[in-house]
């Protein structure tokens, strides 16, 4: 495992995120979430894999199978590492009120209950709040920091102009900053470095993307696998499928340097996000052996002309993730 600082501050972070949305209740027919979560035990499992394999980094949200993922990340982390040797992460905004002073106050202490933690290391913003002013959401986040609830604070998917005014509302009014950024990023979706990567990167902020692996289609040959999250996962669905036909290209190519670097396709994804200066891509596995397949990217390295190969047939695709 590798290891890097976030942003500018003092948290140091494995390379590989573990992401728990995977983890939590399943919902029903009816209930919002998803069909295909893992139970407390499956959860724990791919937890002690993680860690096994030196991952100290996990990533969770206040809404993720209402709220049981945090409530299994928990209790994993409670029953094989000290606190203090891990870095937690969860995430506010898809909850009543938003980025709301009240909401925010509300939020960070139900996600610590449910997480049995008196803090947390990252606090991250899921999304951008239309609804209430910028100023309110830093200077409530700051306030947790100051209180010693959170130690960072990080953002996800939205446009680079609004990340860049949320920035810039935390300097001139002396509030902390963020030190990293969740957006949606692969081979598949390369929107944001359009704008909002070159501005975290002017702001010295880490970047740790979602979907590295475009829901499981950069990891092997087939399109659509025959799993239950596959086959149910409709925001995988709604991202990918309607560029099947162009997108299918690179697949094809992330195939073909793997068989040449004796590799996997994850690996070789995972490689490429290297490239592209990315600090800790989120990995959201269902399986514990998923991490084995995942940690071997630290053995590839890919070349300028890989790279090229690898991105020359990418086409513009519609904004996905900021709205």
């Amino acid at each position: 495992m590798e290891y890097a600082k976030l942003g500018n501050s003092d948290l140091v972070v494995s390379r590989l995120c573990v992401g728990c949305m995977s983890f939590g209740t399943p919902a029903d027919n009816a209930g919002k979430g998803h069909t295909w979560t893992l139970n407390p035990d499956e959860s724990e499992a791919v937890v002690k894999k993680a860690l096994g394999l030196g991952s100290n980094f996990f990533d969770t949200a206040n809404v993720y199978a209402a709220g049981t993922s945090e409530e299994y990340l928990g209790r994993a982390i409670r029953n094989n590492v000290s606190r203090d040797n891990v870095i937690l992460a969860t995430k506010v905004f898809f909850n009543e009120g938003k980025l709301s002073q009240k909401a925010i106050l509300r939020e960070i202490d139900g996600s610590l209950k449910r997480l049995g933690t008196d803090y947390v290391d990252l606090y991250i913003i899921h999304r951008f709040d239309y609804d209430t002013p910028i100023e309110e959401t830093m200077e409530a986040l700051d306030s947790l920091i100051k209180k010693g609830k959170v130690r960072a604070l990080g953002a996800s998917a939205m446009y680079g102009y609004q990340f860049f005014n949320m920035q810039l509302a935390a300097k001139n009014n002396g509030w902390t900053p963020f030190v990293s950024m969740q957006n949606h990023y692969n081979l598949l979706y390369r929107e944001d470095e359009r704008e909002l990567i070159p501005i975290c990167n002017q702001w010295n902020v880490s970047l740790t993307p979602y979907s590295p692996l475009a829901a499981g289609r950069l990891s092997r040959l087939a399109w659509k696998a025959d799993t239950m999250r596959s086959q149910t996962d409709k925001s995988a669905i709604s991202k990918y499928d309607g560029t099947q036909e162009t997108d299918y290209k690179i697949v094809l190519r992330v195939n073909e340097l793997a068989e040449n670097y004796d590799a996997t396709m994850t690996q070789i994804s995972l490689a490429w996000q290297f490239t592209k200066g990315i600090t800790a891509p989120i990995i959201g596995a269902t399986k514990p052996e998923y991490f084995d397949d995942a940690a071997g990217v630290f053995k590839i390295k890919l070349t300028e002309d890989d790279t090229t190969y690898l991105e020359e047939l990418y086409v513009p695709h519609k904004v996905v993730g900021a709205i």
